[in-house]
């Protein structure tokens, strides 16, 4: 069998059929990844390279924009801050954790988030009479797992390594549960991937660990905690917390993306968050504390109280637009983990297979199994070479010729001394012996008594090519193979046939990652929409009536007035149902875009559709329901509003690109997902049970009274400093400004203040409020143009208050939640404060 017939991509197809994205592979490389052109990378498992539009456009978002320091509160500060908590909810749902579940907290990578617990387990000393605490792993960890023992052992924590075999085959056949007589914490470590050999281990022993059913958990009393070393695994694959539990899942994200580097984080099951103990406070960290007496309260935020100082918060922003990139290139971590497993597979059969002239084997490959299945095996590849007499070529050797063919792999023991040893056969007297003679880690002594002291690592990423893997097997058929290069034939037809198999299995793997979630929400029927139309007729001979509703569809857009209109369990139908966000996902409001005032949405019901409008634009339009089932391509994402966390979905790329010309930046449309329920601060709401809101700020309506917004006019009339384009602003235009929902008349200028209820029509409604204005009420709602000319007069005329208009709330009855009709010229009876 020829060895270059085998190394061709036809021959590679043939066994691998998943290869590439819908995306075209090659125009990637040369768009993305220009500066490999005559480099073969593999050492993804090291470092991943990014894509150059990530780092593009990272520096966009850093050039148009000022980020603060989070801690602050000023305007630069608070992007910062939403745009971080957009982050931390990315990280979640790309591992498929809700927030409710889990936390993120930041640290400078996986090995900063590993001392992280070690440094905050409650950990127990063994002391007489009292079992202490137990720390274990596998030796298949990485040293900075093993490392961990350094401090528990000086705590008086028994240490205790488990070999992989161990952990079932020492199990029990019914798992001991929960032991409630006994909460000593123990915990047990262990890699969802090799990083030496790219083994994967079981996911489902987070949930045996924590049932007490493996061991060494099935042998000692008291509560299990598990860390899932992830940091190898999600580079090239998905991980769904949901499956697998774990209560502490360290990750680095240089790992996944190539860029940011020094940024890690700690996935903290919000439950296990709990036990953890801090005994260092940095800034950032406390609620209270006191410098002259031993006095601190810990930040109630898990993310905030673990984040020592301030995060390296602009590296923190660089993940939005790390996940953009991986996404729109790969479609997500399945696609990534089918295409470089592969890779891996295929270079697998390849060396195992290939032979000397005389027949003997050239290398010999570390692993488990025979890379049946990417369930089972990740994309690497650890090895040794051997010349034709079976000896071992040192790995340095292997590492210089590399460099000559501008091949990059990594070589050694790769932090990994368990796994190195038990695959090399190196006892622990021979690493002694090792360390006598010179040798280190790190150092390139690759051979003591003729006995590799190491071995050579090639891993693949998503932007690995066959070609890369063509080149390094030439390569090493060239450089180390004995003419004339043999094919083992049993052993590749033996490997084909497990690859076959394998395949077929492949197609049944879950994607967890990126997944959008069903989401629907119930169209307005026919029979609710009736009454459209409708007038009081005895509403003019009322003191107080409603003049103009007005709903904002999307949020900080222009208005839609209309004269009747449903009630919704969240306010007014479709007001402020969807919101505009920038790049990373942050909400943009008139006080950062002033321009997206000129954007006018109306809501067409007999279309079922949301157009969206603007002057020297086309009219497109969106759909009101919200069916992702009909849209696929619309992901959930997360934003926030007023420190609220909300869940959305994202309209789609064409509402994107229109917004995105009209305001010059890149920004997209999202809307509310009618799964997620947000609910109105206790501090606003008068109700007794909880109001949902929509994307609004605080409440669920906002009302204003003619008669106030006539006296901050004269007040901006009667101001000498006052000058707009000549000529003072009319009624309409000041009212426009303070964008509320409904305007009413008959009252006297902020006696609405004063009031605790009112009845609109038949509708009864809370007074929840008074509502902070600020410099948003300087925007021009019909030019764009600001002026703080309003809300000086705002002040002026209220001594100083800058409060106007009313929050309310409406509880609508259960039975028939959008049977209720606003109407203009509805009769208005209020109900004031007590004395």
């Amino acid at each position: 069998m020829d060895f270059h017939k085998l190394c061709t991509l036809e021959s590679f197809l043939q066994v691998c059929s998943s290869y590439g994205y819908e995306a075209d592979l090659e125009e990637v490389i040369q768009r993305d990844f220009t500066r490999i052109k005559g480099i073969t990378y593999l050492d993804h498992a090291g470092a991943t390279l990014y894509p150059e539009s990530l780092v593009r456009d990272f520096c966009s978002d850093i050039s148009r924009n000022i980020y603060g320091n989070p801690h602050s509160h000023n305007p630069s500060s608070r992007l910062t801050h939403d745009t971080m908590e957009g982050v931390r909810f990315r990280v979640l749902q790309h591992f498929n954790a809700p927030p409710e579940e889990y936390s993120v907290i930041f640290t400078s990578g996986c090995t900063a988030a590993l001392k992280l617990v070690a440094e905050s387990f409650p950990w127990r000393p063994q002391v007489e009479g009292a079992a202490g605490s137990h720390f274990c792993y596998l030796t298949d960890c990485h040293t900075s797992v093993v490392g961990m023992r350094g401090l528990t052992s000086g705590w008086g924590v028994v240490t205790l390594p488990v070999i992989p075999q161990e952990v079932e085959s020492r199990a029990k056949d019914v798992a001991e549960g929960e032991d409630v007589t006994c909460q000593t914490p123990h915990l047990f470590c262990y890699p969802a991937q090799s990083n030496f050999s790219g083994r994967k281990y079981p996911l489902s022993h987070v949930r045996g660990i924590q049932a007490r059913r493996l061991y060494p958990a099935c042998e000692l009393r008291g509560r299990w905690l598990v860390l899932l070393d992830a940091a190898s695994h999600v580079s090239c694959s998905p991980l769904n917390l949901q499956d697998c539990p774990a209560d502490f899942i360290p990750i680095s994200f240089y790992k996944m993306f190539g860029f940011p580097t020094g940024l890690g984080a700690l996935l903290v099951r919000n439950d296990a968050a709990g036990i953890l103990k801090k005994t260092y406070f940095g800034g950032g960290t406390a609620a209270a504390y006191l410098s002259g007496e031993h006095y601190y309260v810990h930040s109630a935020n898990i993310s905030d109280r673990f984040e020592d100082g301030t995060v390296s918060f602009l590296d923190i922003i660089a993940l939005n637009h790390s996940f953009d990139a991986l996404y729109k290139i790969t479609g997500g971590m399945h696609n990534i983990q089918q295409h470089t497993f592969g890779l891996a597979r295929y270079t697998y059969m390849l060396l195992s297979s290939l032979c000397h002239g005389n027949g003997r084997p050239v290398a010999r490959i570390y692993t488990e199994g025979q890379f049946e299945s990417p369930s089972t095996q990740g994309a690497i590849l650890n090895f040794n070479l051997m010349d034709s007499r079976g000896q071992i070529i040192g790995y340095s050797q292997v590492d210089r010729m590399a460099g000559l063919y501008n091949i990059h792999v990594r070589t050694g023991c790769f932090c990994n001394t368990g796994a190195c040893q038990s695959f090399l056969g190196i006892t622990n007297q021979q690493m002694k012996r090792n360390l006598q003679a010179g040798h280190v880690c790190g150092d390139s002594i690759d051979l003591v008594d003729g006995q590799p002291t190491g071995s050579v690592r090639v891993s693949f990423g998503y932007m690995s090519t066959f070609e890369d893997c063509q080149r390094f097997l030439n390569f090493v058929a060239e450089c180390f193979v004995e003419k004339p290069v043999t094919v083992d034939q049993l052993m590749m037809q033996k490997l084909k046939t497990a690859a076959s198999n394998g395949s077929n299995q492949n197609l049944t793997i879950k994607i967890p990652n990126g997944e959008i979630c069903k989401v629907v929400e119930e169209k307005p029927t026919e029979a609710s929409l009736r009454g459209f139309g409708r007038r009081d007729s005895n509403s003019q001979r009322e003191a107080y009536k409603l003049t103009n509703i007005y709903i904002y569809p999307i949020k900080s857009c222009a208005a839609y007035e209309v004269h009747d209109w449903l009630l919704g369990p969240l306010g007014l139908l479709y007001d402020r149902g969807w919101m505009v966000v920038n790049e990373n996902g942050v909400c943009l409001s008139q006080k950062r875009e002033p321009r997206l005032c000129l954007i006018r949405p109306q809501v067409h019901l007999p279309s079922n559709k949301l157009l969206l409008q603007a002057s020297g634009m086309d009219t497109i339009s969106v759909p009101l329901e919200n069916n992702i089932q009909k849209h696929p391509s619309h992901r959930v994402c997360q934003s926030k509003v007023c420190g609220d966390r909300v869940e959305t979905v994202d309209c789609g790329d064409e509402a994107a690109s229109w917004l995105s010309d009209f305001l010059g930046q890149p920004c997209r449309l999202i809307r509310q997902s009618s799964n997620f329920t947000r609910d109105m601060k206790k501090r606003r709401s008068r109700a007794a049970t909880s109001m949902p809101l929509s994307l609004v700020n605080e409440a669920q309506y906002l009302m204003i009274s003619r008669a106030s917004v006539e006296l901050i006019q004269r007040e901006m009339s009667s101001r000498q400093d006052y000058s707009e384009g000549d000529q003072l602003l009319d009624t309409q235009n000041v009212i426009s400004r303070f964008r509320a929902n409904l305007v009413i008349t008959g009252v006297e200028p902020f006696e609405e203040d004063n009031w605790s209820h009112l009845i609109i029509g038949n509708t009864q409604f809370v007074v929840a409020g008074q509502c902070g204005r600020c410099q948003m009420v300087g925007v021009d709602q019909e030019t764009g143009t600001k002026t703080k000319e309003p809300l000086l007069s705002l002040s002026a005329s209220r001594g100083g208050k800058v409060t106007f208009g009313v929050y309310l709330t409406c509880q609508l009855p259960k039975d028939s939640p959008t049977a209720s009709v606003l109407s203009v010229g509805s009769v208005i009876k209020p109900e004031s404060e007590g004395p």
